[in-house]
């Protein structure tokens, strides 16, 4: 639901719940995607986890791409998360439209949300996989272990 309409679905695929950090940048944004679209976490004739999901037979496979402020929220120091991190509104707008044109030259069925809308979402998730991805920076290329 998007601000109480109804919005698109996909069967098999992935749901990317996109934060935008202050810092992060279209480069990174563009990684970002190339990452997702890449990623080795479908199964195998093997049941193993293989391949991206551009190798998933299924009509129905896509992504899901939703605008999520909230992963940069912080709540280290109190019980009411401080939000300072995540990206202003329109620099966040802006790199989730540039993520979504990334992931669209791969030629995947991408479903999305609207930026700043309200939405609820249903998930199935099948599996124990959930992953955070990050991509870090220029300046921080071979800084962490």
């Amino acid at each position: 639901m998007i601000d109480g309409e109804a919005g698109g679905e996909i069967g098999i695929g992935l749901v990317v719940l996109l934060g935008v950090h202050r810092n992060d940048t279209s480069e990174e944004a563009k990684k970002l995607a190339r990452k997702v679209l890449g990623l080795r976490i479908f199964n195998d004739e093997a049941g193993k986890m293989n391949l991206a999901l551009e190798s998933v037979t299924d009509p129905t496979r896509g992504l899901l791409v939703v605008s999520n402020f909230t992963l940069y929220g912080d709540g280290i120091t109190s019980r009411r998360p401080s939000f300072t991190a995540s990206a202003p509104f329109d620099q966040g707008e802006r790199l989730y439209e540039e993520f979504l044109s990334e992931l669209r030259k791969g030629n995947e069925r991408i479903v999305t949300g609207k930026f700043g809308a309200d939405m609820q979402i249903a998930l199935v998730n099948d599996g124990p996989v959930t992953l955070m991805l990050e991509v870090l920076a220029r300046s921080e290329v071979g800084t962490s272990a």
